[in-house]
């Protein structure tokens, strides 16, 4: 049976006079884009630049949103209502939608950013107002998440299909849950040991915690973080190595 997983990266987070990572060349190597909608990260030039980009290459494009904070690169975590949430998310799938419809792509998926992410994994109220917002602007997007999570749980309760996601370059808990960033070793930078881990998910369908334990994983998507200065290289090294064991690298 041949194994086929989604390769994604979160791009577009480039703003105004600032830019940020590699998007031209890592895009070549990816198979779906988060692309950043304003809040966290990216603004309306980058946000259509980087949907061309992805029609060019074929590349599957999402809704990467966050919550409005550029300045903690929605990193940080913020107090909103349930209304203020779903509001937000459901402005920032439309302000990508609108780019994807005028270069005629489709758009795919929605995955929330940072703080939001880890946020809504562990609070209903959170993770059932991203839910609603994805369902009310269209029942067939794909939605992001963890295994196990209560986005995952939200997400499916309201009719959505998730895409079970797995972090390339980040430690895990023995509950499955992402290691806080503000914890040494939370981020793993050696390349080598990234790509072992990621082959280890796909093929095996294990890894290694931040304690040492080896728990289970069932990936469809590996995220690849596009901030990251070594996320070309990366990303190259994980797509050889997985083609190389003849995994196919295909959207969801």
């Amino acid at each position: 049976m041949i194994v086929t997983i989604d390769l994604n990266c979160d791009l577009g987070e480039s703003f105004g006079a600032y830019e940020i990572g590699n998007d031209a060349e890592v895009i070549r190597y990816i198979s779906s884009a988060n692309v950043a909608c304003g809040f966290h990260a990216g603004d309306p030039r980058v946000m259509e630049r980087t949907v061309a980009l992805a029609k060019k290459y074929g590349v599957a494009v999402g809704a990467h949103v966050g919550y409005p904070d550029r300045v903690g690169f929605g990193r940080r975590e913020m107090s909103l209502s349930y209304a203020e949430v779903k509001s937000d998310v459901l402005y920032q799938i439309g302000a990508l939608a609108a780019f994807c419809r005028a270069a005629e792509v489709s758009l795919r998926h929605v995955k929330p950013h940072g703080a939001l992410y880890n946020m809504a994994g562990k609070d209903v109220v959170l993770a059932q107002a991203i839910a609603e917002a994805v369902a009310a602007f269209d029942k067939t997007l794909l939605v992001f998440a963890q295994p196990g999570s209560q986005l995952a749980e939200a997400a499916r309760g309201t009719g959505l299909r998730v895409v079970n996601e797995v972090f390339a370059d980040r430690a895990y808990r023995a509950d499955g849950s992402l290691v806080s960033r503000s914890v040494p070793g939370a981020v793993i930078e050696n390349p080598e040991e990234v790509v072992a881990r990621v082959l280890d998910m796909v093929i095996r369908r294990k890894v290694v915690t931040l304690d040492g334990q080896e728990i289970t994983v069932d990936p469809e998507t590996i995220c690849v973080h596009g901030d990251n200065p070594g996320a070309l290289a990366l990303v190259v090294a994980i797509r050889e190595r997985l083609q190389a064991a003849g995994v196919k690298i295909s959207p969801p």
